[in-house]
Parts: C-alpha cells; sequence; structure tokens
C-alpha cells in the first residue's frame, strides 16, 4: 500500500497562504467596515516612557493582575482537584459523598452566579474581600474539572502495582506520593493545560466584581476613549499570547518527560 508523504516545505508554504488568506480577509473588513482606525493610541495604553524608564500602561497593570489572579487559582484548583479526586477513590462513603456534592454543585451552576454567591453571599459574612472571592470561586470552578482529570489518571495507573505497594506494607499516603502520582502526572499534563487555559480565559469574569484585571482596564479605557475595536483586538492578542505561550511551555516540558 502506497503511503503519501507531504514534505515540510509545502506544509510551511500552506500555511503562509492560509496566514496570507486570513490576513487579507481581515484587512479587506476593516478597510469596508466604515470605521476610523486610530491604533496610533494604543501603545500609551500599554507603557509610557518616562525619564525613571518604562512604565506599564492600564492595559499592562491589568494584565499582570489577571497573572495574578490565575496562577493563584490555578495553584489552588490542582489542590483542590487533586484532593477532590482522592476523596472519590477512597473506600469512606462520606468522603465520596461530600466529592460527589461539591462536583455537582460546582459543575452544574455558571462561574459568574458562583463568583456573585461567594463576594456578595459569603463575602460580607466571612469578610472576604473581592480578591479573595475572585480566587475562591476561579479555583472551586475550576478545581471541579481537574478533580475529573486528576480522577482518570490515578485510574489509569496499573492496579497491579497498586496492589504490589500494599503488599510490601506502603500505606495509603505512601502509595499515592511514591507509585500513583508520579505516573498520573505524566497522564492527566496535556489536560491540565487545556484547563489552564480555560482558567486564564474564565478569569475575565472577575471583572464584574469591580476587580480592575484585563478585561475590567478594557472596558474602562474604551468608556474613556471610545477605541471599541482597537482595544478590544489588543485585549484578545494579549489573552492570545499568554494561552499560547503556555501551551509552548508544556510542549517542551512533556518532551523533556517523555510524555506519551
Amino acid at each position: 500500500m502506497r503511503t503519501f508523504c507531504r514534505s515540510p516545505l509545502f506544509d510551511t508554504l500552506l500555511f503562509l497562504l492560509l496566514l496570507a488568506g486570513l490576513g487579507w480577509l481581515i484587512l479587506h473588513s476593516a478597510e469596508n467596515v466604515g470605521y476610523s482606525w486610530q491604533w496610533y493610541r494604543i501603545p500609551r495604553y500599554l507603557f509610557t516612557l518616562t525619564e525613571e524608564g518604562v512604565r506599564a500602561g492600564p492595559l499592562l497593570q491589568g494584565l499582570k493582575l489577571t497573572l495574578i489572579i490565575s496562577l493563584a487559582s490555578l495553584v489552588l484548583a490542582l489542590l483542590i482537584g487533586l484532593f477532590t479526586a482522592v476523596l472519590r477513590l477512597s473506600d469512606s462513603f462520606a468522603g465520596r459523598g461530600l466529592a460527589n456534592v461539591y462536583l455537582e454543585t460546582s459543575r452544574n451552576t455558571p462561574l459568574l452566579i458562583q463568583i456573585f454567591f461567594i463576594y456578595f453571599v459569603l463575602g460580607p459574612v466571612f469578610d472576604i474581600d473581592r480578591m479573595a472571592a475572585a480566587i475562591i470561586a476561579l479555583s472551586l470552578f475550576e478545581g471541579a474539572y481537574a478533580s475529573e482529570i486528576f480522577r482518570s489518571g490515578i485510574e489509569a495507573v496499573p492496579r497491579g502495582q497498586i496492589e504490589a505497594a500494599r503488599s510490601i506494607g506502603l500505606t495509603t499516603m505512601a502509595t499515592y506520593r511514591h507509585i500513583i502520582i508520579p505516573q498520573a502526572i505524566r497522564t492527566v499534563l496535556p489536560p491540565l493545560t487545556s484547563q489552564a487555559i480555560s482558567l486564564i480565559k474564565d478569569s475575565a469574569l472577575v471583572s464584574t466584581i469591580a476587580i480592575y484585571d484585563l478585561t475590567m482596564q478594557a472596558q474602562a479605557l474604551i468608556a474613556e476613549s471610545y477605541l471599541t475595536f482597537e482595544i478590544w483586538f489588543t485585549v484578545a492578542a494579549m489573552y492570545l499570547t499568554i494561552t499560547v505561550l503556555l501551551s509552548l511551555f508544556v510542549g517542551i516540558l512533556g518532551k523533556r518527560l517523555k510524555l506519551p
């Protein structure tokens, strides 16, 4: 049976052709939309040059806050997800029930409602500020999905290895630490990357409780400058850059770890 092999040059040319076509489509649409583009005003919202050096503009300040919220939420979401996955696979009836209630509640209610509930309902009771409310809401929401990813990774570890670990006297904690987690992490890293990207995009919802992240800064600038399209396109490019860099980093890490 003959197989058709394409050369790298052909793939490169095809990619460049598609990229050129997309660029032409965007430029053609921009010229015919009847809008006065003012891209020259955008750099000042990214950074300004002062006597002290480069000063971050509103969009970069918002990007910094978005990254802080996303990183803190991701760490907590991974811890919550792993703990919930272990509970679901445990022999404890109460533990499994608690994990199931949490998963069903988090996955079947909108993230926006969860943010509002934690900030407006629980916030005054437990003195939770808006930053903490945003991180808690994102962590709980994304942790529910991370839990399913961890559970599938744990279940992918051969049962014989777990039984062998128990036969030589390893405790449940030691079995997870030395046998299960090291193997499961190799399996779950790619889907966890997708979940991390989803978290970064979902973080835009924290602007609804007046946190000046990237999205909120963009809304404030649009109200001030009326550069609706320019600012939203810039913000979209910034989100895209973050997620692409994250995907590339995990891809390189996966090759070093020789992930399947």
